[in-house]
């Protein structure tokens, strides 16, 4: 694996403002083609519009440039408002919640990703979370990541597995949450082409690759 990772998109911030913007995530609560990742409730990763699950074992490259912060407002299963801003920004300014969201605006957090290993090399996506459990593995991440840059500018992007934990609720029994284990530091090179990792955009639901076993989330 190469110790250099690509992400697209041009004018991206000097590695040397990432700590002071990534420390903003302990306190806080581009391309067509990205997918969404995500914890199901069983503790399986999944992607895209058909839930298909993430290959065990595979790495994953984090754009440390895509940290955001901001709230969403969720209706009956849908987003009927998301307020997002960079973490280098202060949070968004909020008005009256839409009408018909359920808990009105809550807190969220995400970043971007780029797997780099096995059938889905080359996918990116984008991971946004509204729980406790996941906020706080974001928040950690973050945090790794300004730790890192503070010691070493030239390899600020962290190589991860996607993992989870797990707790007990006294309600709804057992609760996994996301953990990120970084693997190794390795650079990033924003003008060049390589094929390792580009930064994630807006997120769009894209198909998964062919003969992949699908799973629905329940």
């Amino acid at each position: 694996m190469s110790n250099i990772v690509t992400f697209a998109g041009a004018n991206l911030p000097t590695v040397q403002s990432l700590s002071t913007a990534l420390r903003k995530m302990e306190s806080a609560a581009g391309p067509s083609g990205v997918v969404i990742l995500k914890m199901d409730r069983t503790g399986h990763w999944v992607f895209g519009a058909d839930q298909t699950e993430v290959e065990d074992g595979s790495q994953w490259a984090v754009n440390p440039f895509s940290f955001v912060h901001g709230f969403i407002a969720w209706g009956d299963g849908e987003v009927l408002g998301e307020k997002m801003a960079s973490v280098s920004d202060p949070l968004p300014e909020l008005d009256a919640a839409p009408p018909g969201a359920k808990k009105g605006w809550e807190t969220q957090v995400g970043m971007s990703l780029k797997c780099i290993t096995g059938e889905d090399a080359g996918m990116e996506a984008r991971f946004t979370t509204t729980s406790v459990g996941g906020k706080r593995a974001v928040q950690e991440l973050a945090v790794e990541i300004a730790t890192q840059v503070d010691k070493d500018q030239t390899t600020p992007v962290p190589v991860v597995t996607l993992g989870k934990e797990h707790y007990q609720h006294k309600s709804y029994g057992r609760i996994f949450t996301p953990a990120f284990g970084v693997l190794q530091w390795v650079s990033l090179t924003p003008d060049a082409a390589a094929p390792a990792a580009e930064a994630p955009a807006a997120a769009v639901e894209a198909p998964a690759p062919a003969g992949r076993r699908r799973r629905v989330t329940v």
